[in-house]
């Protein structure tokens, strides 16, 4: 009897589907780039190069803002040390529990951390499947067909535990169809997806309302842009987190510090089970005193007007972006936006004259997208001035002329 393989996924057809774009991007000089910071929001690399970074995911432009390294300084100086190696259920540092708390608090729900988000994911994502989270019945698993990379590649051990499924991107009706078929359901998505909209939270939570369906949201891309408090656009539309949803988050991005946070209701009664078998959480690796320090001061912002300054800030700059260049996303509260390109070469080349021009935007290719779908993906950011944006859509509308035949590309820049 043969060896079944790939029912999940298969590394071996996408590294030869792939490896020659990221090959041409190689040769290009748009990889390997090594960088210091530079004033005005800008970074000079290993060739004296000074240019600035349109796909950062730093939203709210905090990645080198002097408090939270100060904090982080600070941490380690004060604790003694830049590391406890030893498993966090056993013996772990006070200021982790000092972090966790503070984010539960601020979050309102129960608030854990990773070493990354991925290491929640894997922390979490296999005893969903295995029903822990689901009182025992094992789910009936769903993958959006988009999902993070993060997401996927759990696909196989999760399904090991459970049956999984993907389906096309947002599609309800689907999710829906499997409700009624099914005990009990859960859906694998990104609330804000890493190139640009995000899930339909709506009607996900009148699913959830009517068939109990499970929600595992990765909404990395949207936490501190969004809400009062930062939560993200999946808990704008559910004020309370209940025991069938769990987030999990990259505290990377605009929270600006580093790690991951895995969000769940405070009433779940499944909160010990996560803690002693998730890894623990996972691999017992935690948060070192440095990031635990940026996440403490990054939480201080959170709680000052300064946070709803800055999100009017990147508000205003996808505004202007969309005005200058029409894209799929165009009008949604997404930072990201990708600008489409005819192949995968001619992003590649495209953003290789970009960058010499002092704008550094990722070509995007097979597989990050699908196969038809290269382009240049862009991330705006609350620290973009309106010259910034401006020079940058006029210079890729320049290239992509040089290029060929605009229309085919369906890259227009607006004066």
């Amino acid at each position: 009897m043969s060896e079944q393989r790939n029912l999940f996924i298969n590394t071996e057809r996408t590294i030869e589907l792939g490896n020659a774009s990221w090959e041409l991007a190689q040769a290009s000089g748009l990889t390997d780039r090594s960088v210091v910071h530079c004033p005005s929001s800008r970074l000079r690399d290993q060739d004296g190069h000074v240019f600035m970074n349109m796909c950062s995911c730093s939203y709210l432009g905090l990645e080198a803002d002097k408090r939270l390294a100060q904090r982080a300084a600070r941490y380690v100086l004060d604790i003694g040390t830049v590391n406890l190696p030893t498993s966090r259920i056993r013996i772990r540092l006070r200021e982790l529990d000092e972090l966790e708390y503070a984010l539960s608090s601020h979050f309102d729900c129960q608030a854990f951390t990773a070493t990354s988000c991925s290491a929640g994911i894997v922390a979490s994502l296999p005893l969903l499947a295995a029903g822990i989270f689901t009182n025992g019945v094992r789910p009936y698993l769903i993958f959006d067909k988009h999902a993070h990379f993060a997401l996927n590649q759990m696909k196989a051990v999760c399904g090991d535990e459970t049956q999984v499924a993907t389906c096309a991107h947002n599609d309800v009706q689907f999710v829906e169809d499997m409700c009624k078929r099914h005990r009990q359901v859960a859906y694998v998505a990104d609330g804000a997806y890493s190139m640009g909209g995000s899930a339909p939270i709506e009607q996900l939570l009148a699913l959830q309302e009517k068939y109990g369906l499970f929600l595992y949201f990765d909404d990395s891309h949207s936490l501190s842009a969004y809400g009062k408090r930062g939560e993200g656009i999946v808990r704008e539309g559910m004020p309370e987190l209940n025991s069938r949803t769990i987030l999990v988050y990259s505290l990377a991005k605009a929270f600006a510090a580093n790690g991951g946070g895995i969000f769940m209701s405070k009433q779940a009664s499944y909160l010990k089970e996560f803690r002693r078998f998730g890894g623990p959480m996972s691999y017992s690796q935690y948060l070192n005193p440095a990031a635990i320090g940026a996440a403490m001061a990054s939480l201080e912002i959170h709680r000052s007007a300064e946070l709803a300054t800055l999100q009017c800030r990147l508000a205003d700059n996808i505004t202007l972006f969309d005005q200058l260049v029409p894209t799929e996303y165009a009008g949604t509260p997404s930072p990201i936006r990708v600008m489409p390109m005819a192949s995968a070469e001619m992003a590649v080349r495209v953003s290789e004259a970009v960058f010499q021009q002092g704008y550094y935007t990722s070509a995007v290719f097979f597989p990050i997208v699908a196969r038809n779908r290269s382009g240049l993906r862009v991330m705006l950011r609350a620290d973009m001035t309106e010259l910034d944006i401006r020079s940058f859509c006029s210079i890729v509308a320049q290239q992509v002329q040089q290029w060929g035949n605009a229309q085919e590309c369906q890259v227009e820049v607006r004066s």
